[in-house]
């Protein structure tokens, strides 16, 4: 078990953002899923709460209620060795959602993600600045990101 795991506050979507989730993510897994009892919190046999795992990382989350909503102040940065599986995941978590500049989306849940490929940060890091900026500017310029297009706007002369 790992020591410091994800937990998110759903509005009665838990399992089902849950679901959605592990249906994405390779290496994935659902884990418990508790209900409520006699005692509530909630009505009987409904999701209090529900663990899972997405490419081993482990979550939980809760049914809380409408008190607390999502904000892009904390998302999550998937690294994307392909731009496959930058599209891959870019169209299957932004489906219903809200798709944002620089690699960022917002799910059907609320929840924002950056869909970043891996040679990005190689990129944005280039001795070169001038090779470094122009690859910002791509960046800064798109919304899904494309690796190609990256690669070729650190390259222009």
């Amino acid at each position: 078990m790992q020591k410091i795991s994800p937990f998110l506050w759903f509005d009665g979507k838990a399992e089902e953002a849950m679901n959605f989730y592990v249906s994405i993510f390779k290496n994935s897994k659902v884990g418990d899923v508790m209900r409520c009892g006699e005692a509530g919190p909630g009505p009987k046999g409904s999701v209090l709460g529900v663990t899972f795992s997405l490419d081993g990382i482990e979550f939980h989350a809760i049914n809380g209620g409408p008190m607390f909503q999502f904000s892009p102040a904390i998302s999550f940065y998937v690294n994307c060795e392909t731009q496959a599986e930058v599209d891959d995941l870019w169209d299957k978590l932004s489906a219903g959602g809200e798709q944002q500049r620089c690699g960022w989306l917002k799910d059907n849940f609320g929840v924002s993600w950056q869909i970043i490929p891996t040679v990005l940060g190689k990129l944005l890091s280039n001795k070169d600045p001038s090779k470094a900026g122009r690859a910002m500017q791509a960046m800064m310029q798109m919304t899904k990101l494309d690796i190609l297009g990256l690669q070729q706007a650190a390259e222009q002369k």
